[in-house]
């Protein structure tokens, strides 16, 4: 499945994830994950989204808050490896 596929599928499901921990607080992120993520993002917001085993981070646009996919420098999707 192509990147660019997921992104309708994982906004329509952005209100119902939910996350470990207290409440609005996201687990870290891997030291390896903020080591190879674009600086233009808000790593803060970054989430592991088990849809596509994928990191998303919220963007504050003009009009609304969206999911966008963590993307290296280069542009690649940061996603974590398949268990199995």
């Amino acid at each position: 499945m192509k990147p660019i596929l997921c992104l309708p599928v994982a906004l329509a499901l952005a209100g119902c994830v939910t996350t470990p921990g207290a409440e609005g607080e996201l687990p870290p992120l891997p030291e390896q994950v903020v080591a190879v993520a674009a600086p233009w993002q808000n790593l803060a917001t970054a989430r592991l989204l088990p849809e596509d085993n994928c990191y998303w981070y919220e963007h504050d646009g003009q009009v609304e808050r969206t999911l966008l996919p963590l993307r290296t420098p280069e542009g690649r999707p940061i996603c974590a490896a398949a268990e199995g």
